[in-house]
């Protein structure tokens, strides 16, 4: 017996050896792809010139050791003058061509009076800023430098989740630091950064990897190390980079003009919520929902209207509300493009001239003097709109939320301020109007609402209950 259990131990620890030995050989193996990309990934430091001198006021330790007759030459409130010093900072980069060409966010050289590259070699070079964008945060430079080592550029469309992924940078300082992860997500939108779909991964990323290349299993750099999530201020296991085909169309246009152009369509929209879906008689959540069209735009002259869900743009299906403006910039300034839009439930194809996108097209928001208010099923006391807030927001009607009281509205997340302009698809001209349509509004059913909030337009659902 005990010879029948030691065979079986046997057997036991030759499977695991084997199973073991297995799963290693499975692993990646990173040490070529290390090998072969460093020398095109760079070191980049700034420096800036000192501002302002500024006055830095005494400890209480220090003011107690200055007599009161003398305490008024030091200024009130009482104080040194301070020197400020150069500011510093580091990030990292890659080299895209050759000739000197190099890749980095923008946060790293935004301000930046001197911009040095240090390459694998240690040399260090002064480099020339040759553009920079600060919507995808990316900055192009140059070094005066002939038959460099460059990267290979991959493709990031062609990314999966779940793929294996590397950066090379100097997080803290620390030249050529490797780490290792995986595509945890795709196509992420951040607040602010609706022209970016960011690659998610693990991989650590920390202060001074921004700019630093992300690669595939290939060697191939198929995105930009750009962002973190973190509430230490460190690594927490989520970060983002920059696709390499976004990265590479914005450095096209910093080599030919300098700066870069985006295609705009001219509309606020929003995601289409369930509630919302249900609202609009759609099967399940999806498209972009139109909140607003703006005057004289692209979308405008096409015929979009309020209310409309962009469901198509040029045959690629709107999954998410924010997949819709990486395309839409991505799209070259005149071009036509093939929208499908449903409307009342109904699919329509428009054709959109794509405009320029501009610098600054946000509206901004007036404020309403108090005129007539009454009491409806939705519970809130409203308002007539005046003239000027009329003309200052380009609307033709609406009423102002002056209180919300328990019930519907307040469910929906109607606040006080908010303009409600059109309910079901029904424009308000005035106070009259959304009364009307109000006592109207049938029990138990997800009604669409179209507000205004801040000046940004924005669809809630209310259900009238018994």
């Amino acid at each position: 017996m005990q010879r029948v259990n030691r065979l079986v131990q046997a057997w036991i620890l030759m499977l695991f050896f084997v199973l073991g030995t297995a799963h290693a050989d499975s692993l990646p193996d990173f040490t070529e792809l290390v090998e072969d990309s460093s020398p095109a990934v760079v070191n980049i430091s700034t420096s800036s010139k000192p501002g302002k001198k500024s006055r830095v006021p005494f400890s209480e330790e220090e003011l107690q050791q200055i007599p009161e007759f003398f305490r008024h030459f030091f200024g009130a409130p009482y104080g040194r003058e301070e020197r400020p010093m150069p500011r510093h900072s580091m990030g990292s980069g890659f080299i895209v061509s050759k000739d000197g060409y190099i890749l980095t966010n923008n946060h790293v050289i935004s301000g930046a009076d001197e911009v040095i590259v240090r390459l694998s070699d240690r040399r260090e070079l002064v480099a020339e800023l040759v553009g920079a964008d600060e919507r995808s945060d990316l900055a192009l430079l140059k070094v005066e430098a002939e038959d460099l080592p460059v990267v290979q550029l991959g493709k990031s469309n062609r990314l999966k989740v779940g793929e294996w992924v590397l950066a090379i940078g100097s997080p803290f300082g620390f030249d050529y630091t490797v780490t290792a992860g995986i595509v945890s997500a795709l196509g992420r939108s951040l607040p602010n950064e609706n022209y970016v779909p960011f690659i998610q991964t693990d991989v650590a990323i920390n202060p001074g990897n921004s700019g630093g290349p992300l690669f595939n299993l290939d060697g191939e750099v198929v995105g930009i190390n750009s962002q973190i999530y973190t509430r230490s201020g460190g690594f927490m296991g989520v970060s983002f980079a920059i696709p390499i085909d976004v990265a590479m169309h914005v450095v096209d246009q910093l080599k030919g003009q300098g700066y870069v152009t985006r295609g705009w369509l001219g509309v606020l929209i929003q995601e289409v919520s369930r509630d919302l879906a249900e609202s609009f008689e759609l099967s399940k959540p999806h498209g972009a929902l139109v909140a607003q069209v703006m005057e004289n735009s692209p979308a405008a002259e096409a015929g979009v209207k309020v209310g409309d869900i962009i469901a198509e743009y040029n045959g690629v299906e709107i999954g998410l509300s924010s997949d819709l403006p990486h395309l839409v910039g991505r799209t070259p300034v005149g071009k036509s493009a093939e929208l499908i839009v449903i409307r009342n439930g109904d699919r329509k194809k428009l054709t959109v001239k794509i405009g320029e996108l501009p610098s600054d097209n946000a509206p901004r928001v007036g404020k309403s003097s108090q005129n007539d208010s009454q009491i409806n099923p939705l519970n809130v006391v409203v308002q007539e709109l005046n003239a000027a807030t009329k003309e200052k927001l380009s609307i033709s009607g609406g009423v102002q939320v002056v209180e919300v009281g328990a019930g519907p509205a307040r469910v929906a997340g109607i606040r006080r301020g908010d303009i409600i302009n059109s309910i079901n698809g029904e424009h308000i001209d005035d106070l009259k109007a959304f009364n009307a349509l109000v006592e109207d509004l049938p029990e138990g059913k997800a009604i669409p609402i179209l507000i205004l909030r801040e000046g940004n337009p924005a669809f809630v659902v209310v259900k009238i209950t018994k």
